[in-house]
């Protein structure tokens, strides 16, 4: 009977809340990692670069190979970069989920309704195509559908990215560029820092400390 009474019941909008924030939280707490991860990759794609293009000038009977290596790396670099733009690119929406959440149960606190968002629904159906956040997200969209943030979502069906897959010539040769010129560049010794040369105004300051002192160690003398 209790089960029978649940089907019909309206939802709790605090425990709504609770949940839709624990998925969004959780969600965000993963492109954080995300982020450093793809940080990390990029340093190491740098390195072996770097590393690739060292053995090209090494040695000329497997120059050709290397070279080949190093403008694959630097390829792999930009598609790294492009995921990276992506996970930030999605962080930065799932925060504007959240705020508009989060504006949208105030709303219903106070007013006693809810009114749909289109804001919402707009990211949501961005974040929702991304396949490492699709099922979180389509757990999270049909929370809101229950609270009534949101309407009904129709998924358009994309294709994948092929924007990660494209090789653009000219940003690999600027990667190539950027990495490859701080290994070029001879690193210059440190020169050191001068002191300031002293200003008149300075000199006289202390020349008439030095007599002040001269004349209270000749006044002290005279009193002992």
């Amino acid at each position: 009977m209790e089960a029978f009474k649940n089907l019909f019941a309206k939802p709790d909008p605090q425990a709504q809340f609770r949940k839709c924030n624990a998925l969004i939280r959780s969600n965000i707490r993963k492109l954080d990692r995300d982020i450093t991860a793809n940080k990390q990759n990029e340093i190491k794609i740098k390195n072996l670069i770097i590393q690739a293009d060292k053995r090209a000038q090494r040695d000329p009977s497997r120059s050709k190979q290397a070279q080949k290596e190093v403008r694959d790396f630097a390829a792999e670099l930009v598609r790294q970069r492009r995921a990276s733009s992506r996970t930030i690119t999605s962080k930065a929406q799932l925060n504007s989920v959240q705020m508009q959440v989060n504006e949208a149960f105030a709303v219903r606190k106070i007013e006693g309704s809810i009114r749909a968002s289109v804001g919402i629904m707009k990211d949501l159906n961005t974040l929702i195509r991304l396949p490492e956040m699709a099922h979180t997200m389509r757990e999270l969209s049909m929370e809101l559908m229950k609270a009534g943030i949101i309407e009904e979502m129709v998924e358009d069906i994309l294709p994948e990215d092929g924007d990660m897959l494209i090789e653009d010539e000219g940003e690999v040769e600027k990667v190539l560029g950027e990495v490859l010129k701080t290994k070029k560049e001879p690193t210059l010794p440190v020169a050191p820092i001068p002191e300031p040369e002293k200003q008149p105004e300075e000199e006289e300051e202390e020349n008439a400390e030095a007599m002040m002192d001269q004349m209270r160690n000749r006044l002290d003398a005279l009193r002992s």
